[in-house]
């Protein structure tokens, strides 16, 4: 028997897609939760269908460990925030998807991140994943820098870091800069260390395959490699820039997430590592708080039209 027939108020669908991968969380009118789901990117960027087929997987497995089926899409109220979509042409892609869910309250993966790190409280949030970017939300007034997607923004990134770690390989195979560590990590990486071979194997790669490399800056400038450290130091200072600029609207909380955000923070400057306060909820759980929000203006307006 499904779990369906048993939850017959509100279900909220948390969906945060980002460059690799998209999150979604599965939760009751009272926050219980009832299922998770994982799927590929869900950035419009990376095509539609990618992103949409992305969204679907995730909310399927989300639906299947609640006991729930296909159908039950039906019913869910959906907060979305996406990578990509601040791009208006993107965000109007989605906001025509013809998608199975009762309603679809679409933002950006940035401000989901802050309204989850901060619990719907102004903050700001700085995201350091496969791409960059960062959001101060006070008082009502909004800034927002980066998104612009990968190779002419996220500087920083995880995806910058991967394209900095084949630019100092190839360039000291030429010789034109000193032997480096991060040419023996590549190798053992990608299995070959011949040059064209190198070049081949990046030659059509996504932000994501870049992004899968990034690490491995980080280990060759934590054993001391020259190379390694001087890329680390310029995408630290990258996002330095991004907080000291946050910081100017003096909010009162600020968190730093993303699959690289770790990695970076010991590079930081000390005014901006001593800001940093641990997220208050993921921001799958920040689009579940981003849908009720949208959902109760939504029944408002609908009252206010009836009465």
């Amino acid at each position: 028997m499904s779990m369906s027939s048993g939850q017959q108020g509100p279900l909220y669908l948390g969906i945060d897609g980002g460059g690799s991968k998209c999150r979604v969380v599965l939760v009751t009118a009272d926050n219980q939760l009832l299922g998770e789901g994982l799927g590929g990117p869900a950035n419009p960027l990376r095509g539609m269908k990618v992103a949409t087929d992305s969204i679907l997987t995730a909310t399927q497995q989300a639906l299947t460990a609640a006991g729930m089926t296909f159908n039950d899409m039906a019913r869910l109220i959906v907060g979305a925030g996406l990578a990509g979509v601040n791009m208006p042409q993107y965000f109007k892609l989605f906001s025509e998807w013809k998608h199975p869910f009762a309603a679809f309250h679409l933002t950006s993966d940035l401000h989901i991140a802050c309204i989850g790190a901060h619990d719907g409280a102004d903050g700001a949030v700085i995201i350091a994943g496969t791409g960059s970017c960062g959001l101060a939300d006070v008082k009502g007034q909004l800034l927002d820098i980066g998104g612009h997607g990968f190779p002419y923004g996220d500087n920083g990134s995880g995806a910058w870091f991967g394209m900095q770690l084949v630019h100092q390989v190839l360039l000291s195979k030429d010789q034109l800069t000193p032997p480096t560590l991060l040419s023996e990590l590549l190798a053992e990486a990608i299995g070959t260390s011949a040059t064209l071979d190198i070049v081949s194997h990046f030659m059509h790669a996504t932000p994501t395959v870049y992004a899968r490399y990034a690490p491995l800056v980080f280990t060759a400038a934590e054993q001391g490699d020259a190379a390694a450290l001087k890329v680390v130091q310029q995408g630290a200072g990258f996002i330095n820039q991004i907080a000291l600029k946050l910081f100017e609207l003096q909010p009162p909380r600020f968190s730093m997430i993303g699959g690289l955000a770790y990695k970076l923070v010991p590079y930081l400057d000390t005014e901006v590592q001593q800001q940093i306060t641990p997220a208050l909820a993921a921001p799958e759980f920040g689009a579940i708080w981003y849908a009720r929000q949208q959902q109760a203006l939504l029944n408002s307006a609908k009252t206010a039209i009836v009465n």
